[in-house]
């Protein structure tokens, strides 16, 4: 499952991030409203968690403009804001729940559920190329010789390139994507763990591999026979 965070409050934003982790969510964050909309009409979600009060396009202008695209994921306002007009305001904008700041952990990971629940973007648990799954419920990782489990970081990476195979992504787009930019990471842990996933491929038996495109990025691309 994978969810946008748009929340410009820093501290919130990667408790929320790593809240979600810890519960098996795939996240990306960002801190304005200009490069949410620009996420939402790259990627897919499961759910959006909006602020309202944000730089550049505030959150109800983000869902009214992605709702008019035709972006149909299930958002939730999460905001100081808690008057009537403001809940109404959200909601006419294409909300699906909304929810005031301070908040319960255990309500915020419960509302987040029941969005994911009525997606129509809804992820299958298991994600197949070639002779390969990804088991998103267990994170596993299957081919006809093997079996392995994924860590957290692995799980996202892997489930970015299973769910576009083929498609070649950057250093710099992994990094931003899976470990964000205000990480203390250095780039080359892309590399790193794209090492991992390599080795767990080979030894899993599968038909697809992880290939270097030079100049360009990396492919998760099936094997010539």
């Amino acid at each position: 499952m994978r969810i946008l965070i748009a929340e410009d409050e820093v501290t919130i934003a990667r408790a929320l991030k790593v809240m979600l982790e810890k519960n098996k969510y795939a996240v990306d964050l960002v801190h304005n409203g200009n490069d949410a909309l620009d996420y939402l009409r790259a990627t897919g979600y499961d759910a959006l968690v909006l602020d309202i009060m944000m730089p550049g396009k505030d959150g109800i202008q983000v869902l009214k403009t992605a709702r008019a695209e035709g972006v149909t994921t299930p958002a939730l306002f999460l905001t100081a804001k808690a008057e009537v007009a403001d809940r109404v305001a959200g909601l006419d904008a294409g909300a699906d729940d909304y929810l005031p700041k301070p908040f319960a952990a255990s309500e915020f990971l419960a509302r987040v559920r029941a969005l994911v629940r009525r997606s129509n973007v809804y992820a299958p648990a298991l994600l197949t190329v070639g002779n390969t799954t990804l088991d998103g419920d267990q994170y596993m990782l299957k081919a006809p010789a093997d079996t392995v489990r994924l860590n957290n970081k692995e799980y996202q990476l892997t489930e970015l390139f299973f769910r576009h195979p083929r498609q070649v992504f950057s250093s710099a787009h992994l990094f931003e994507k899976i470990w964000g930019l205000d990480s203390q990471a250095e780039m080359d842990v892309v590399w790193t763990y794209i090492s991992f996933l390599r080795r767990k491929l080979k030894q899993i038996g599968a038909d697809v591999e992880i290939r270097t495109i030079r100049g360009a990025g990396y492919a998760l691309e099936e094997m010539p026979c």
